[in-house]
């Protein structure tokens, strides 16, 4: 089938220190997109690989479940590894979940952590529905697109094929017991108004990681879409600067660009 125009994976070959994004649940990389240009434009090697049986129609998500969705980040990361001497994963909801993973998983390898509204568990009745509703009724409502800002769309499907849901519930109950082997610094940015993932999974996020260099970002202006609402500058500005005082070359590369901007600035106004 084809990808769903803005749904495309984004890669970009840039310096020494990569960045991996992970898209969300029936999302697709067109909400990160944003975010990756963000860190590309500023020297970083870019990764957001589109999920398996994302991006195209909802009946082709329903032959897929976490470990294809895990698989495809983790071959990812691995590719940046052989790449670049640091690297780094980040992700948006379900996507905040397989970064979670993959810095429990390979330990040293990863140098930090970003999360957006992470997402770590399916929550009330339907939770417990899943298992066998999913034998009786293909699909619920979909969940994309809560976004604040007017204009801003996210392409993902309208529909959540419940094979996939059972597969998530399944995945978010495993990554919420590894989330003590996560011990690299982590930053974290959520929205009080979020209308698919309750504040409650950041808590918990927050209470179980092992992270000793930890940041707590409120994204007040914004829903769960935050990558693509009001508060999406901030996310980029800000894990950015997380990048950068993690990464000493990027960090280096960072304050050259602010010192010849400010000469050239001098230079006109004289």
């Amino acid at each position: 089938m084809p990808v769903l125009p803005g749904a495309e994976p984004y890669r970009h070959e840039g310096g020494e220190v990569g960045v991996l994004l992970c898209h969300g649940f029936t999302g697709s990389p067109q909400s990160l997109r944003p975010w990756a240009e963000h860190l590309a434009e500023r020297g970083l090697t870019v990764s957001l690989p589109l999920l398996p049986g994302h991006g195209t129609r909802w009946e082709d998500m329903q032959l897929t479940g976490w470990q294809d969705w895990y698989a495809e980040v983790d071959r990812e990361l691995r590719a940046l590894r052989e790449r670049c001497s640091q690297v780094f994963v980040a992700g948006l909801s379900m996507g905040g979940a397989l970064a979670l993973r993959l810095a429990a998983k390979h330990g040293d390898e990863i140098s930090g952590v970003v999360v957006v509204n992470p997402g770590i568990k399916v929550h009330g009745l339907a939770a417990y529905a899943l298992p066998v509703a999913r034998h009786l009724v293909r699909t619920a409502p979909g969940i994309a697109s809560d976004i604040a800002k007017e204009g801003s769309e996210e392409v993902g499907y309208n529909k959540v094929p419940l094979h996939s849901a059972h597969s998530l519930r399944i995945f978010f109950r495993l990554v919420d017991s590894e989330l003590p082997q996560v011990t690299q610094p982590l930053l974290l940015l959520h929205s009080p108004q979020d209308h698919v993932v309750p504040p409650a999974d950041s808590a918990r996020v927050l209470s179980r990681v092992s992270s000793a260099d930890v940041t707590e970002i409120l994204l007040e202006q914004s829903y769960h879409v935050a990558t693509l609402d009001h508060d999406a500058d901030r996310i980029f500005e800000e894990s950015f600067a997380f990048i950068g005082r993690l990464a000493p070359s990027v960090g280096k590369q960072a304050s050259d660009t602010g010192r010849v901007s400010e000469q050239e600035g001098t230079a006109t106004g004289g």
